[in-house]
């Protein structure tokens, strides 16, 4: 750590609190109940308007109902989205209000514009869920354009937050409060935010068309293989199969940004103990304090995906104090389970690409089937996996190398009662949303839609 981060740093006392685990598991447990809906938000919209283009291109019902349908789906998991985001806001203020006080005047802005972004999307989205029989056919789907955008701009603001709390500039820090402060440079010229935006945008894509199309491969493989649902099928798989190679490539650019900006992360990721000139990338394996052992190991991989250099020196564990290291071992598994799971995905799409143009039509083999249902769930569990390293990652900083978590956090008892009642309140919102869905799903087709089924 340098001279200028441990002045920083001293500004802030830890706060004398025995259960910031328990609080850490609290904020966790909101966050990846959240962000699969966030993932809606910024995808599902885009293929409910590909729906409603099609029909107005085609005149063909079908598309009209599954558009219809799926809007419903998209303000039932909006209004989801909504209960969950408010926990996560009031968590802000009640978990962390160290953080809060200290550093409000920085990412406030980017809040204050997520909520404008939340009401436009909540404006247009009951416009055109309630639209469809009165405004015209284009008029309809021009009013769902907002809805979509105002989406992916809320996700934005939002991640422009956590890029921000990565790579921390745009302020002075005097008795323990940012002054000084310039959001808009801090907020959005911020060299981590284009990565991250990146790389959940192509996420959104990846984990709402794998879920919807697992959905629907699970409907095909109990027999309901009729035009509506190989068409959502198709819908919901194109998108998921052009965001999984594009995953990969972004990857390769985050990696790079990490090495530069925060190597003691990448280092966890790898458990790259002491810096290495042409250091190896090991697959699977534990990390023993010293080493990965039980890895397989593959020479200078690391140095090469960094850096793009086989003999570039990359930094290790040694570079910081133990207490200013992530737990490597936790770090290391969810870094590999979101590359391994986001492997398997591309290849998924790799084949049903090559079905696709060889043969014209989706695979029909029902192990290709079955693989999509395994994919909806699998590719939620890559997207917390990946949220799970890159937040684990830059701990023990909450605001990386200037506040601690054991410093944001409140002082205040009962943590363990509100994450118990937390509990409580995701597993009754999923029964609900498990049985809205259910209901939606069941709900017949108008009679035109049925007879072009």
């Amino acid at each position: 750590m340098n001279p200028t981060v441990e002045t920083l740093a001293a500004a802030f006392a830890a706060v004398d609190q025995p259960q910031l685990l328990a609080a850490r598991q609290m904020q966790a447990l909101s966050f990846a109940v959240h962000i699969p809906l966030v993932c809606f938000g910024m995808a599902f919209p885009t293929l409910v308007l590909f729906a409603e283009w099609r029909w107005l291109r085609t005149g063909d019902p079908l598309y009209r109902a599954l558009a219809m349908r799926w809007s419903k789906v998209m303000l039932a998991l909006f209004a989801v989205g909504v209960v969950t985001g408010t926990i996560l806001s009031f968590e802000l203020g009640l978990l962390w209000p160290g953080f809060m006080a200290a550093f409000g005047d920085v990412f406030g802005l980017a809040f204050a514009l997520e909520g404008f972004s939340f009401f436009a999307e909540a404006i247009f989205i009951a416009i055109y869920v309630y639209g469809w029989r009165r405004l015209a056919p284009w008029s309809h789907f021009l009013s769902g354009i907002p809805v979509a955008l105002a989406g992916v701009a809320g996700s934005f603001f939002v991640i422009a937050v956590d890029a921000w709390m990565q790579h921390p500039s745009g302020f002075a820090l005097r008795d323990g409060r940012a002054v000084d402060v310039a959001p808009w440079s801090a907020l959005f010229a911020d060299p981590f935010l284009w990565h991250l935006w990146a790389h959940m945008y192509f996420a959104a894509y990846v984990v709402a068309g794998f879920l919807v199309a697992s959905a629907y491969a699970w409907s095909v493989l109990r027999g309901n293989a009729g035009r509506y649902e190989r068409i959502a099928l198709g819908i919901a798989l194109a998108a998921a199969t052009l965001a999984s190679p594009l995953q990969l490539l972004i990857g390769d650019w985050a990696a790079r940004d990490v090495a530069r900006h925060q190597p003691v992360k990448l280092a966890a990721m790898e458990g790259l103990a002491t810096t290495t000139r042409g250091a190896p990338l090991h697959l699977l394996g534990w990390y023993d304090g010293r080493e990965v052992v039980y890895g397989i190991a593959i020479p200078r991989m690391l140095s090469l995906l960094a850096f793009h250099d086989p003999d570039a020196p990359v930094a290790g564990l040694e570079t910081v104090p133990p207490a200013e290291r992530p737990p490597v071992n936790g770090v290391r598994f969810a870094f590999q389970t979101m590359v391994g799971i986001g492997s398997l995905l591309a290849l998924l799409s790799g084949v049903f690409l090559w079905a696709r143009v060889r043969t014209g039509r989706m695979p029909a083999s029902r192990w290709f089937l079955r693989a999509l249902v395994a994919a909806g769930p699998l590719s939620v569990v890559a997207l917390i996996a990946g949220w799970v390293a890159t937040e684990v990652g830059r701990q023990p900083w909450v605001v990386y190398e200037i506040m601690r978590t054991s410093e944001a956090v409140t002082g205040a008892p009962g943590i363990p009662i509100g994450f118990a009642t937390l509990s409580a309140v995701y597993a009754a919102l999923a029964v609900a949303v498990a049985w809205m869905l259910r209901r939606l799903a069941r709900t017949p087709l108008d009679p035109e839609a049925r007879r072009a089924r």
